[in-house]
């Protein structure tokens, strides 16, 4: 069953004359229960679309057009109170900054039974503590962080903070930004194997943004691959990392080092991302591509089917077969 529908989804910048397109008609849906994790170079759209979606971003200067169903409600619609019921209960986000989600002068515990309190008004000291409690030694904290300000925490210390609070509710969406990156390696793989348990156990449905490929590949089941805002390819992770079908996705994975197998060069991918408030005809990753030609240069290709899933917008997948 869909859990969430992005249809047609477009965010535009707007500076002073300027118009810059960071998500450009991005469409995928995902099931209840599924992991799906984000990837593309900074800039990308990755943040933006996540932020778009639970309608974070300034409407003075940004243009938000298409539609993100949550079970047949159309999030950038929907009245702002049922859209401030569904966030943090039914739709939680761990941000990448951890310090800037949180208050410098209230003690960890009061924010957390601030945040409960707005959702569960009659709630007891008592039972927040106690279910705080629970998440904290979920993501390795002390139960003294309860009492802490958050400058007596370490950077990881916050992350993992902020990853309790996002749990809060057990919500059925969790969107996790770069949520692993100020943690080190061991602590990382440690709660990644408990979200991957609690998804199982509450059936939440994770959506992982992040950089790092070897978080997809040990835990989510499903790949989008972003570029300059266009969606580039779409699939099960096993099938998008091991056979990758387009070449800016071929070119991510050939610059990411592998444990397995035998040792190859990594080689990144040349230049840079293109100005979005003027972006290239054509396919948008175009300049950067070694197969390009007049034609992928002169028209925009659409996500082309390879199987039932797996999709790639890329004029060499043809009839669900990529030419040589």
């Amino acid at each position: 069953m869909k859990i969430l529908e992005i249809q047609d989804l477009c965010v535009t910048y707007i500076a002073g004359e300027k118009r810059i397109k960071a998500v450009d008609h991005v469409s995928f849906a995902i099931d209840e229960g599924d992991s799906l994790g984000i990837v593309g170079e900074s800039g990308s759209g990755k943040s933006t679309m996540a932020m778009a979606m639970l309608r974070l971003l300034d409407p003075r200067y940004t243009e938000i057009t298409g539609a993100a169903n949550y079970r047949g409600e159309n999030l950038l619609t929907v009245d702002p109170r049922r859209l401030s019921e569904l966030r943090w209960k039914d739709i939680a986000v761990v941000f990448q900054k951890s310090m800037n989600s949180l208050s410098p002068v209230h003690r960890i515990g009061e924010q957390f039974e601030d945040i409960y309190r707005v959702h569960e008004p009659k709630a007891s000291k008592k039972e927040i503590r106690e279910r705080v409690e629970k998440l904290f030694a979920m993501v390795n904290l002390a139960p003294r962080v309860y009492n802490l300000y958050p400058h007596e925490l370490s950077g990881g210390m916050l992350q993992r903070t902020s990853i309790a609070l996002s749990l809060l509710f057990h919500p059925k969406i969790l969107i996790m930004d770069e949520a692993t990156t100020a943690l080190d390696v061991v602590t990382q793989g440690q709660i990644l194997s408990e979200i991957k348990k609690l998804e199982k156990s509450i059936a939440v449905t994770r959506m992982m943004i992040t950089h790092d490929l070897s978080v997809v590949a040990t835990s989510c089941q499903k790949i989008i691959v972003l570029y300059a805002g266009q969606l580039m390819e779409f699939g099960y992770v096993r099938d998008v990392l091991a056979n990758p079908r387009h070449p800016y996705t071929e070119g991510l994975v050939r610059s990411f080092p592998s444990l397995h197998g035998k040792k190859e060069e990594l080689l990144s991918i040349p230049g840079s991302l293109p100005d979005l408030s003027n972006p290239p005809q054509g396919c948008i990753f175009a300049p950067r591509c070694p197969y390009a030609t007049d034609q992928c240069r002169a028209h925009r290709p659409e996500p082309r089917h390879i199987d039932d899933l797996h999709v790639a917008a890329c004029w060499r997948v043809k009839g669900g077969i990529q030419d040589a």
